[in-house]
């Protein structure tokens, strides 16, 4: 029990004194995290709002994959990346295995079916809401998928937030096509488990509170949102 208390103990003191180690870690694992929910966000908000308004055969087969690829094992598209990124790979050219560059495209692939999927049902109830006076205003299809994107954007960027969340507690994919290399491609996640095997507890507990308390704001500003569309809604 003693060694357990001393543990939390350094963990805090690490968190406090501000570990240069420690900061590194945090600062990649942000970095990564937030330039994979940009692109994520880039792909998968049109991709979901097009798939909300337009109407064609074999959408309800393209819904049924994005929605399963919602569900994907990290590993497989770690495993994926690793190819197409590895020397005999089509990408391999570029040298990106290994870098923090190849664990963003892994995080990007992981979260951009969850954007598509979450914002495609959020825009398909405002679209069924206001496609009618869209028709009547005679707006392009271009300008309904802007205008139901913006009139939106509360509860698309508690999505956006959902997508945060997934990627910066992702632990498999990463280590796969980063190597969790120190200094260079170690994360939160994949610094815990390594800390964690070596016996490095305070490092590793450290490291875990930092990442639930991402987790908890990323929660309460999600929950804080949902609120304040809802008190909107009905005011």
């Amino acid at each position: 029990m003693h060694e357990f208390t001393e543990a939390f103990r350094l963990a805090f003191a690490l968190v406090l004194a501000g570990d240069a180690d420690l900061i590194e870690i945090v600062g990649l694992s942000l970095r990564v995290s937030l330039t994979a929910i940009i692109l994520a966000c880039f792909i998968g908000l049109p991709l979901g709002a097009w798939l909300a308004i337009t109407r064609f055969r074999g959408r309800g087969a393209v819904l049924v994959v994005v929605n399963a690829l919602m569900g994907l094992p990290p590993v497989v598209i770690g495993l994926l990346v690793y190819l197409s990124l590895s020397r005999a790979g089509p990408l391999g050219s570029f040298g990106l295995l290994y870098t923090p560059t190849a664990m963003i495209i892994a995080q990007t692939i992981l979260i951009a079916p969850i954007i598509a999927a979450l914002s495609r049902q959020v825009i398909e109830d405002l679209h069924a809401e206001y496609d009618e006076q869209f028709r009547s205003m005679g707006l392009s299809r271009r300008e309904t998928i802007a205008a139901l994107l913006w009139d939106g954007r509360t509860a698309l960027i508690t999505v956006a937030l959902a997508g945060f969340g997934r990627a910066i507690a992702e632990v498999g994919a990463v280590i796969i096509v980063g190597g969790n290399i120190d200094h260079l491609t170690r994360v939160m996640t994949t610094a815990i488990a390594l800390e964690t095997s070596k016996g490095d507890l305070p490092l590793a507990l450290a490291l875990g509170l930092i990442l639930l308390v991402i987790a908890l704001t990323v929660n309460a500003l999600a929950m804080s949102l949902r609120r304040k569309s809802h008190s909107f809604a009905h005011g």
